[in-house]
């Protein structure tokens, strides 16, 4: 398919190929995503979700092809840099919360600024506490909370930076579907109410229904796009795949 164009883009992939011995995982794969968008990534398994999302975040390394960032050419940074820009201006959420056991919800989420050398603002890191719904939470545990509050509070980790962009990797994956919602409205609210980028990879019609468009991979190769999804046309077109 081609890609978008233009200026107004959070991430833009051009060309990009990944590949792992004899094994392509992606083919020239050419998209942009619009800042302030939230676009959901979808494809069976072995489509090169996981791969693409590592080479669009910085995590990996295209074989061949350009990554840009806000316009930064990720190819064109050493490996420190790649590490500051990836702190300072992307956020992530996994399936598995990431959290640190020994830490509190709240150094939790402040530990990407103290990683960076900053200091959070107390204000700031209410605001967020209270958008995820932890207020009452913030000197707890990890342990002391359920998995929809565990993935709140990495959530909140992914916000508290204000980045550019934040991926989610299966973030609703381990969670029933009440709480499932909680965590997309959040994610939802981050574009609508913040303005940032969120790019979802999930496996779930009804997740990826949250999103402005959904982009569908199949052998390595962007193969499709659907704008303003509903679950029962995410289903459809994947069952085609």
């Amino acid at each position: 398919m081609a890609a978008r164009t233009g200026t107004a883009c959070a991430v833009q992939l051009e060309a990009v190929t990944r590949t792992y011995g004899e094994v392509t995982a992606l083919k020239e794969v050419s998209w942009a995503f619009p800042r302030g968008g939230f676009t959901a990534v979808m494809g069976p398994s072995g489509s090169g979700k996981s791969t693409f999302l590592h080479c669009a975040s910085g995590l990996d390394r295209p074989t061949s092809g350009t990554v840009r960032i806000g316009g930064v050419d990720l190819g064109a940074l050493r490996e420190a840099k790649r590490t500051r820009l990836r702190r300072e201006r992307i956020g992530f959420v996994f399936q598995a919360f990431n959290l640190i056991p020994t830490m509190s919800v709240a150094d939790n989420i402040t530990l990407p600024l103290r990683l960076a050398g900053r200091e959070a603002d107390p204000a700031r890191l209410a605001g967020i506490v209270r958008r995820v719904g932890l207020s009452d939470r913030a000197a707890h545990r990890p342990s002391e909370l359920s998995g929809g509050q565990q993935q709140r509070a990495a959530i909140a980790r992914a916000l508290i930076t204000e980045p550019e962009v934040v991926f989610a990797d299966e973030p609703t994956g381990a969670l029933d579907p009440r709480t499932a919602r909680e965590v997309l409205r959040l994610l939802r609210e981050a574009v609508d109410a913040a303005g940032q980028t969120v790019v979802l990879v999930t496996h779930d019609p009804v997740a990826a229904s949250w999103a402005d468009s959904v982009v569908f991979l199949s052998g390595g190769r962007i193969v499709d796009e659907l704008a303003s999804p509903t679950a029962a046309e995410v289903s459809r077109r994947w069952e085609s795949l």
